[in-house]
């Protein structure tokens, strides 16, 4: 069985003439352990999906289900990072994360709660900077902070939103390669929302792409059997990479035309003529000043 299952979900904002149904008929299985990355275009839906997944919305129709239960809200079970950070900006690093254990983990003694929030932040390299606050850290260091807050409290399930998007390319590398080692200590059924096909490279067993909106499905899957660690520098010399990443490139160019051409509509223009200035005179007038 599954441990993540989506069964014809279907997704919609909107009433009467202004509905848009922004996802139709979303089937996905993720194996437990499994790290699946989902691409696709801006505006295609992809944060819907994370968040039908995350329970901070529900499907119109279809059911999710996790290790065989139905989502019906938010849970301890799925630790999501988002894109923005959503650090409070009044608490320290320490404090930051202490929130999210104090609420999953009330039975813990202080000593022990205080071991679990500096094991998480030790994880993320973060020790010299426990007693700083969000302002003080930089965009690396904050989004250090929320991988730090999801995987504390322990999740079965992984989700993140487009979490490095914001970063510099350096910074991203750097935390790609130290989510997949934080990943591959327990191997936490993980899903990733990306706009970056060598991130989803990099980092997962499989891609699939979100097509383009509306009315969003899943296409072609894409397997990933490269050994890991994955180091850009080195795989990007492997031919086997590059095919990949062109078969997956051309696949999202060949489902965003067709999107285009099915989305073509022949407009009738109004016969309008345009509006010509009146003509003006040059001519220099007589100007007397009084000193």
């Amino acid at each position: 069985m599954p441990y993540l299952e989506l069964k014809n979900v279907s997704k919609s904002f909107g009433a009467d003439s202004e509905k848009i149904e922004v996802l139709k008929d979303i089937n996905l299985s993720v194996e437990k352990g499994e790290f699946l990355a989902i691409v696709g275009f801006s505006g295609s839906g992809k944060s819907t999906l994370i968040n039908l997944i995350n329970g901070l919305i529900f499907p119109d129709s279809g059911e999710i289900l996790v290790d065989g239960k139905k989502v019906t809200g938010p849970g301890p079970d799925r630790g999501i990072i988002f894109q923005n950070y959503s650090l409070l900006p009044w608490l320290t690093v320490y404090q930051n994360i202490q929130l999210a254990v104090d609420e999953i983990f009330p039975h813990l003694s202080k000593s022990e709660k205080e071991e679990h929030i500096k094991t998480y932040i030790e994880m993320v390299n973060l020790t010299p900077a426990l007693e700083k606050k969000p302002a003080e850290l930089s965009g690396g260091m904050k989004q250090r902070v929320s991988v730090a807050r999801a995987l504390a409290i322990n999740p079965e399930i992984l989700l993140m939103d487009e979490p490095l998007s914001a970063l510099d390319a350096l910074t991203r590398g750097t935390l790609q390669d130290e989510i997949v080692q934080i990943w591959d200590k327990d191997r936490k059924t993980a899903l990733l929302i990306t706009n970056d096909v060598d991130e989803g490279i990099i980092m997962a067993d499989r891609i699939i792409p979100l097509k383009p909106g509306p009315k969003a499905t899943l296409g072609k899957e894409f397997k990933i059997d490269f050994e890991r660690p994955r180091i850009m520098t080195s795989i990007n010399k492997n031919p086997e990479f590059k095919k990949l990443r062109n078969e997956i490139i051309e696949y999202l160019i060949e489902i965003g035309s067709e999107r285009r051409v099915n989305d073509q509509v022949n407009y009738e223009l109004p016969n309008l003529k345009p509006i010509m200035p009146k003509r003006f005179n040059w001519k220099r007038k007589k100007v007397t000043e009084k000193v």
